[in-house]
């Protein structure tokens, strides 16, 4: 009776664990990794390195998000919306954590050594950027742009995978993710705004207020839409990446126009369901455009 209670025990961990670090969520970072290896593909990838970069973008985004979990388990105990997560509450340990960490990192780094000696070497490299941001909130508030730099780095990671090397469109591709995430974050970062100055916590909410932060927000994501049309033209892609592309601009607003500083309410609808439809959209518009 004692292995099917280890198994029960361990599963509930590996539940609890996934929940945590909210599993779903790569759906971000995940449609513009694929992005990034279509547009180096011009046209498919191989089914190896599709799941190979499926592998390698599990690893790191569980990886990073279990580390962010883990610096912030003892802020997140004392903010009011944060304090049911696992961590605070106790329902998973430290040491699980790490160990689910290093097991992340770990298939991360073995998938991107299946891909390239690229992807190989920069692997490391990839995981210091994404770690570190969990730092940042704590010393600049510019650390909404270092979470954008980590998600940046899906696209420029999935054209390496399939090209094995670097190029221009990537690299704006990278700089448009960028700025949407920044912009989103920033967006998601009005709720905390009081707890984060009350906690000596950095953000741009704390250091300009909420409006400005709006403007800025809008800014970005103006910006990044530029940087979309931009990758597009470079690469060539048609009628069917405009109209994706259209479409991405009307959520951009519409996600603008459901949050004021006075109402937040509508916030983690705008956060989660527009946000996520943006990759999967501009995903889907580029494999069309590219299919063989």
């Amino acid at each position: 009776m004692q292995a099917p209670s280890v198994l029960t025990s361990s599963s509930r961990k590996l539940q609890i664990l996934l929940e945590m670090i909210k599993i779903e969520h790569t759906v971000f970072a995940l449609p513009f990794a694929f992005m990034g290896a279509l547009l180096g593909a011009r046209g498919l990838p191989s089914a190896s390195q599709a799941f190979y970069i499926l592998l390698a973008m599990v690893g790191a985004r569980s990886a990073a998000m279990a580390f962010n979990r883990l610096i912030d388990a003892r802020v997140d105990a004392i903010n009011p919306r944060t304090a049911d997560r696992a961590l605070p509450r106790g329902l998973i340990s430290r040491r699980a954590t790490i160990v689910f960490i290093a097991a992340s990192s770990l298939l991360f780094w073995w998938a991107a050594s299946r891909l390239n000696p690229l992807c190989r070497t920069l692997a490391p490299f990839a995981l210091m950027v994404v770690f570190f941001y969990s730092y940042t909130k704590r010393f600049t508030w510019a650390a909404h742009f270092f979470l954008g730099a980590a998600l940046g780095l899906a696209p420029l990671g999935g054209w390496i995978a399939v090209r094995g090397e670097v190029g221009l469109v990537p690299l704006v591709l990278g700089g448009a993710v960028l700025l949407w995430v920044a912009g989103f974050d920033i967006l998601y970062s009005l709720q905390d705004e009081d707890f984060d100055r009350s906690a000596g916590l950095f953000s741009l909410p704390v250091r300009w207020g909420a409006v400005e932060s709006l403007r800025i927000a809008r800014g970005l994501h103006a910006t990044a839409a530029l940087g979309f049309f931009l990758c597009g033209w470079l690469a060539g892609l048609g009628w069917v990446y405009w109209g994706a592309l259209g479409l991405t601009g009307g959520l951009l607003v519409w996600e603008h126009r459901l949050i004021s500083p006075a109402d937040l309410s509508r916030l983690q609808p705008a956060f989660f369901t527009l946000n996520g439809m943006i990759g999967l959209l501009l995903n889907l518009a580029t494999l069309v455009s590219v299919w063989p």
